[in-house]
This record gives C-alpha cells, structure tokens and sequence, in this order.
C-alpha cells in the first residue's frame, strides 16, 4: 500500500491554508532573523533612506517609491519596519502568482506553483533589502494580475487597477518600461486583446497612467543629465563576464532551487511501476497557457538582451532585482506539467523543500558568527554601526553644543553612520556633490558638519574632503569592534568635527 505524507494530504485538501502558511512562514523568518542577528542593513539600504530623507522626485538612483516608503518605514518602524516592508512586498508578490495560478490552473497547482518559488533565490537571500527590486516584484505580480482579469477574464474594471499597478511600478523602477512594452505587444498579438482595445476603460486607464507618472516624468526630463550620467558611468567595458553573461549566470543560479525541486518530483529516474500522488486539475485553456509562457520567459529574455546590447545592467542590478522577471517561473512549470502532477518521491520533496525555507535564513544568522573566524570576511550587515554613530555624534555635540545636521565623507560609511545616528543628519555626497541637490559645499561649511572615512592605512582624509573642507583637523582614528571579531582587525575610522562659523 502507498501511503501518501500529510503536507500532500494538506496540499489536496486546504490549499489555500498551505500557501498562507507557505508565504507567511517564509516572511517572518526573513523579518525575524535580520531584525535579531543584522547589527547593520544589507547592501544599498543605508543609500535608500539617505535619498529617502529628502522626498525628493527622483535620483540618480531612478523613480523615488521605494525611497519613500523606505523612509516612512524606518521612521515609524526602525529596522523591524523595513524588513517588514520587505516581507510584505514579497508575500503581496507570491499572493497575486497565487490568484493568477488560479485563475488559470486551479488552486491546488497555482500552490504547487508557489511552491517551487520557494526554491528560486531571488525571493528567498535577498529580500531583507528593500529597495526599488522588491517594491517593484508586487506591482508587477498585481499588474499581470489585473492585465489578466481585464483581458482573459472581460473584468473591465481591472483596467483602472491595472493603470495604477503600472504607474507605480514607473514610480518605482525603469525596469517596469520592460513589463508595459510586453504588456502592448501581448495585446496587440492577441484577438482577445485586440478586442479589448474597442471598449472605453482602457483609453480612460491611460489617461490615470499618465496622470500617475506626470510629476516624475517632469523631473526625469529636468534632471535627465544625471540620469543618463549614471547610465553612462553603469555601463562595463571589462571584466571576465559581459553584463549579458553575468545576468545569464545570475538567472541560472536563482533558478537551481526550482530544478531540484522538479527534478526530486519527477522521480527521475524512476522504476516503471513506481507509484506517486496525483493532483489534478481542470483544463487551462490555450490563451491562459500562452500568456504564463510569454511572461516567464520574455521578461527576463528582454533583460537579457539590453544587457547584451547596452553594456550595463542598470536599473536590473544584482539577486535581487531580478525578482519582477522571473515571478512566473514556478507557474509556467506547473502548467508545463499538464493536467495531472504526479509527486513522486513526496517525502524526498517535501524534505528538500522545506530545507529551501529554512536554511537561507538559517545560514544568513551562522554566517555572522561564522565568517569572522573560518574566512576572515568582513561583512556589512555585521558593522558596529550603532556604536559608530554614537561616537561621531557625541563628540560633535560636546564640540558645538549641538547635534550634528550634516554628515559626508566616504561612499559607504556616510549613510550608513547617517541613519544609525540619532537625529537622522542629511548626508551630503562628497564623493558626486551633483547627486546630493538638497545640500551644497558652501551649506555644509556654513551648517557645520560630521566628516568620517574609512583609516585602515594612514588616517588621513580623501583628497576630496581636503579640496572641499579645507579648514577641517583631522581627529586621531578611532576603532570599533564587531560582536563577532573572529580573526578580522577592528574596523578603524578617521573622522573631523567641522564646526560653523560662530
């Protein structure tokens, strides 16, 4: 006799209690143990909030959204409400492939679907960082989402939702230009979209598109010099893998999860009488099909070829902007596998899955005790920069009398001491002044100012900071120890109080 394991049993009989335990299990984990474990955020974060701070329209960094909302997190939440932010993007995000995979394949196999995202790594080591790629992994889900509804199922009203999921998803990447140019050329091939075209609420959700893009389009075409610098200053002229190739790789490696979570479920190789569960479900018809194919893969295809053709991966980036191009990957799968799945080696499966689940974040909390010792690696998410922050800011105001407004210096230090310091100082780019408008030379020398970088050899400042400040006394450098030192040496800063004219 076969018997049959529980999470199979689960799957078939409450599949929509698995995926809410499937997508809030993978968010807390992925809140909780950067909240707990990280002494300092991943990757651009610091960046983010340093732009985010001024409300500005946009930066060289592109559309504002998500240095907004990263903002508004941190001031209400602090890092727990920024990871927050980011595990709500994502659940949002596998929510709207799991309505959609209804939509087309039933419930139990858009949960298969949902499943197999578990397995992609592009929604599972980077998320933590929020940032334009996570915002923008729901506002395209809820786009193909509502561009399905409108077209495929004749809800006409999901035009005006659809207009707003793209004119947010604008706000927040350039990459989004990707999914509204496949969403016209999917239109335009199709007698379904064609058809749609005749009625009035696609005309009239162009109209609220545009209406929702206006304000950053006016300050793209003002300020499209420094756009297209930072464009210019992406584009890689060498280097052992071309931006194309190293996409390439980057989505091959996101996707091995998912292979080997198809492979164990395929049961290859298998004997001929092997028994295995079975899920099925009704018929997709042909358009539904066609359209999980198109957007699997033409997404990423696209991406592709501007790297190839540019020489750059701006605004697609590294992991974790590649999450909106590939959303669809576990559902095209599932639809690949027709009307019945068979799950052979179910216990195999649900091992190795669950072990997708927990070991990233699991491994993300070991590396930070780990790495210090066996490696020697210095990681960012592990930098004291509470203590850091403390430090520089008690000693400006024991100078002055006064909290520090200002703070500049080096690319990486700056922000991330800015927004670990208690009062939130606006950081000022020394590094590219051009891209820090809110503030000037001239406005730091009168306000007065933290200047702080990196003294692991001499201690003397950049050349830069000279030029600017000249009037600033370099300190003696200062050092700081991690929680886990291991066999790294103390992280040394050289900093100045440069104080305002009395």
């Amino acid at each position: 006799m076969h018997h049959v394991s529980l999470i199979i049993e689960f799957l078939r009989g409450r599949p929509a209690s698995a995926f809410w335990v499937v997508a809030l299990t993978q968010g807390v984990l992925w809140t909780l143990i950067p909240a707990l474990f990280y002494s300092a955020p991943p990757g651009d974060v610091p960046l983010l909030l340093a732009i985010g701070r001024e409300f500005v329209l946009g930066s060289y960094l592109g559309p504002p959204l998500a240095f907004w909302l990263g903002e508004i997190a941190f001031r209400f939440g602090g890092m727990l409400g920024l990871y927050a932010l980011s595990q709500i993007c994502i659940v949002t995000a596998l929510w709207a492939v799991f309505t959609l995979g209804r939509a087309v394949v039933g419930t139990r196999h858009a949960v298969l679907g949902i499943l197999l995202m578990v397995g992609i790594a592009a929604f599972t080591v980077p998320s933590p960082e929020f940032g334009p790629a996570v915002l923008a992994a729901p506002l395209w889900a809820l786009a193909l989402l509502h561009y399905w509804r409108a077209v495929g199922l004749f809800q006409r009203g999901a035009w005006f939702l659809l207009a707003l999921d793209c004119g947010l998803l604008l706000l927040t990447s350039y990459a989004g230009v990707i999914l509204l140019v496949l969403l016209g050329v999917f239109t335009l091939a199709t007698t379904r979209g064609r058809r749609a075209l005749a009625d009035i609420e696609p005309w009239l959700a162009l109209v609220l598109f545009f209406f929702a893009i206006a304000p950053h389009a006016a300050w793209l075409y003002a300020e499209r010099e420094l756009v297209m610098a930072a464009f210019r200053e992406s584009i890689v002229t060498g280097g052992r893998l071309s931006p194309g190739m190293r996409l390439g790789a980057l989505l091959l490696a996101s996707h091995l999860g998912l292979v080997l979570l198809a492979a164990l479920a395929s049961g290859w190789p298998r004997q001929r009488r092997e028994r295995a569960p079975e899920i099925d479900r009704p018929p997709a018809e042909s358009l539904a099909r066609y359209y999980v194919y198109f957007f699997a893969i033409a997404p990423a295809a696209c991406a592709l070829a501007i790297g190839f053709a540019t020489g750059t991966l701006w605004p697609i980036g590294a992991l974790g902007s590649l999450a909106p191009l590939i959303l669809l990957s576990g559902l095209a799968v599932i639809v690949a596998t027709g009307d019945r799945v068979h799950l052979y080696r179910e216990r195999l499966v649900s091992s190795s899955w669950l072990l997708l689940l927990v070991a990233p974040p699991l491994l993300a909390a070991s590396s930070l005790a780990l790495l210090p010792w066996l490696a020697g690696r210095d990681l960012r998410i592990a930098q004291p920069a509470k203590a850091e922050a403390q430090f520089l800011t008690e000693n400006y105001q024991r100078r002055t009398g006064k909290q520090p407004t200002t703070i500049t210096g080096d690319e990486r230090l700056v922000p991330l001491v800015a927004m670990m310091a208690p009062d939130r100082p606006r950081v000022f780019f020394a590094w590219a002044p051009q891209r820090s408008p809110w503030i000037s030379v001239d406005d730091v020398a009168a306000q007065g100012a933290v200047l702080v970088w990196p003294a692991e050899a001499s201690g003397q400042p950049p050349a830069t900071l000279k030029t600017q400040f000249p009037m600033m006394v370099p300190e003696l450098p200062r050092a700081f120890s991690r929680t886990v030192q291991g066999r790294l040496p103390p992280v040394r800063l050289g900093w100045s109080v440069l104080r305002p004219p009395q």
